[in-house]
């Protein structure tokens, strides 16, 4: 889920204290055997990178991480714990909300609002600025969604997410016969943009903001959908026919490369698919955001852990 540096500013700019009051070395990365040969061009985001940090264990399975500038801290869900997580650096984790509806991708919106991605709940929701927590979306033409995944949010208010099978609840059955990827425009009213992918995951926005990336777990890939002015998506393309294994969690630093999370580690691509190489971790990865002061320690959620690295160039969610 990358978060967009406008929405980052407006975030620090708006984001009010009485909603959080309410809520509460390696020299080198590993390079990808699989990296392409062809020249790249631009600054390899991996080079002098630091080395790979276990910031905590001991959770069931982390997802979903997303930076709270206005705070320095990071928010993070453990899904089957039902609980989001919040880190205050360097490694000071305590409870920020409990239950959550089994929340997965976290983001935020340009109020500095947080909007949850909920399996359990089949939902995408937002927390007001007293700690109210509202349905942004629940059902496609009066069906109930699947088990809304990840989510990222446009400058303007739009928001993004994807709704694979994966979260919904024992003994409930599914209403939708497709896995789709949706959008909320500013007014609130849901459009599906995609139904044709077979489990679509992470989502990330260009720092531009005209390209909307989306991967599916099941067929390995990564897409990107170019953005129309009114948010709407126009026909996709490829942007990574074969990530190695997986796909799910996703970010993006601010000279556009595009931060995998894989079976294979953290692959990191180019605006234009070549690959510049992976960051090894110790656990499968699910997920990825950009944090700190600077934007520039990448905070990798992995299986029962918390990790963190630092990186040459800032980035988002």
């Amino acid at each position: 889920m990358r978060i967009p540096k406008r929405v980052v500013l407006a975030a620090l700019a708006l984001a009010t204290s009485s909603f959080w009051a309410a809520c509460g070395g390696s020299s080198g990365p590993a390079k990808d055997p699989s990296a392409h040969s062809t020249p790249t061009t631009g600054i390899d985001p991996l080079i002098g990178r630091g080395a790979v940090e276990k910031v905590r264990s001991g959770f069931t399975f982390t997802e979903g991480p997303v930076w709270i500038a206005s705070r320095g801290v990071l928010l993070f869900s453990d899904v089957p714990a039902d609980t989001i997580n919040e880190l205050q650096p360097p490694a000071t984790i305590t409870v920020f909300r409990n239950p959550t509806g089994r929340s997965n991708g976290l983001g935020l919106d340009p109020q500095g609002r947080l909007i949850a991605s909920e399996g359990d709940n089949r939902r995408v929701s937002r927390t007001l600025a007293d700690g109210t927590v509202v349905t942004v979306a629940d059902r496609w033409q009066g069906k109930r969604l699947n088990s809304p995944n990840d989510n990222i949010t446009r400058s303007d208010g739009t928001i993004y997410f994807t709704d694979p099978p994966y979260g919904v609840p024992a003994g409930q059955i599914r209403e939708l016969d497709f896995q789709g990827v949706f959008r909320v425009d500013p007014a609130g009213t849901l459009h599906l943009e995609s139904s044709d992918m077979n489990r679509p995951n992470g989502v990330a926005l260009s720092p531009d903001e005209k390209t909307l990336y989306v991967d599916d777990t099941a067929a390995g890939l990564v897409r990107k959908f170019p953005v129309r002015p009114d948010g709407s998506l126009g026909p996709p393309t490829m942007l990574v026919p074969d990530t190695g294994g997986g796909g799910d969690g996703m970010a993006v630093d601010d000279a556009g490369n595009v931060y995998v999370a894989t079976d294979g580690g953290v692959k990191v691509y180019q605006p234009n698919g070549m690959t510049w190489g992976t960051i090894a971790v110790p656990e499968v990865p699910s997920n990825c955001t950009f944090g700190g002061p600077d934007r520039k320690t990448l905070y990798i959620t992995a299986k029962t852990s918390l990790y963190r690295v630092s990186l040459g160039i800032p980035g988002g969610s």
